[in-house]
Formats: C-alpha cells, sequence, structure tokens
C-alpha cells in the first residue's frame, strides 16, 4: 500500500503535469487543488527535488515545475523514489533484495506468488506515464455528465 506520501507525491506530479504548459506552479495552489497539506507537501517536494522530477524558481512568477516532459516521468519513478520498492515483501525486490526468513528461498510457493505480483505490479506503473494519466483525467472530465439537478438559467 502507498504511504501518504507516495499518494500525495503522485498527486503533485499530476498537477504538474496538469500545468505543465504553464511554467512554474506556486505550492499553495497545488496544495489547495489536491487537498494536501502544505507543511507535508513542502516536503514532499523537496524529495520529488532531489530525486530530480521537479525544480523550482524562487521570485515573483516562481514555483514548481516538472523537470522534464510528463511523458517522461512515470507511476513507477516516482513511487519508487518516495516510498522504495514495488515489492511487497523484501525477498522479491529487484532494486532492495533482502532474505525475508523462508526456510528455502528457492522452493517457496509464496515467494513466487509474490514475484508474480511484484512483477504485474512495476508492469503497470513502468509504462503509466503522467501525460497518460493526465489525458485519461482530462478526458474524463470533459465526459463527466452535469449533476441531475443541473439547471439551466437564462
Amino acid at each position: 500500500m502507498l504511504t501518504n506520501k507516495g499518494k500525495y507525491a503522485t498527486r503533485a506530479v499530476l498537477e504538474l503535469a496538469i500545468q505543465y504548459a504553464n511554467g512554474p506552479i506556486r505550492m499553495e495552489f497545488i496544495a489547495e487543488r489536491n487537498n494536501i497539506p502544505r507543511k507535508f507537501l513542502e516536503q514532499i517536494l523537496l524529495a520529488l527535488k532531489g530525486a530530480g522530477f521537479v525544480e523550482s524558481r524562487k521570485g515573483p512568477g516562481g514555483g514548481y515545475y516538472l523537470a522534464r516532459p510528463p511523458e517522461k516521468i512515470t507511476l513507477g519513478d516516482v513511487v519508487r523514489a518516495i516510498d522504495g520498492p514495488i515489492a511487497l515483501v523484501s525477498c522479491v525486490s529487484v532494486t532492495r533484495y533482502e532474505e525475508c526468513g523462508c526456510p528455502d528461498p528457492d522452493t517457496c510457493g509464496l515467494r513466487t506468488a509474490w514475484q508474480e505480483a511484484r512483477t504485474a505490479l512495476s508492469g503497470v506503473l513502468d509504462r503509466t506515464t503522467f501525460a497518460e494519466i493526465r489525458n485519461r483525467q482530462q478526458e474524463a472530465t470533459v465526459n463527466k455528465p452535469l449533476p441531475a439537478d443541473y439547471d439551466f438559467i437564462i
């Protein structure tokens, strides 16, 4: 399960992908639009900056922006940078393998299932870019039906 930090980081990167053509975006704007506590977002943006996903500019017209196009940032990249490995157990992690304590890792049936789960999840996360997520969200917003009680007054 993603931590709150991971969820908020993906929301922040998505907001920056949506606003990509608009230049730097103020942290307060990101926090407000995405229901992210400002102090927590400040820490997250620093971590995303340290991982090379965002840049910042100070002064008037300043704020945060993506360090590279949203087509070049995957969901998997951001999740790993903030929350660490995708694997549910350490013995199937590709980047941070650690023994999990089972009696025989080579024949462990659970390990095989955990590997399949890791491979399926990382496959989806690693091929899903923030440009795709942005486009899905924008399409869903355009196609969203009006509420039943929506009233036109002229």
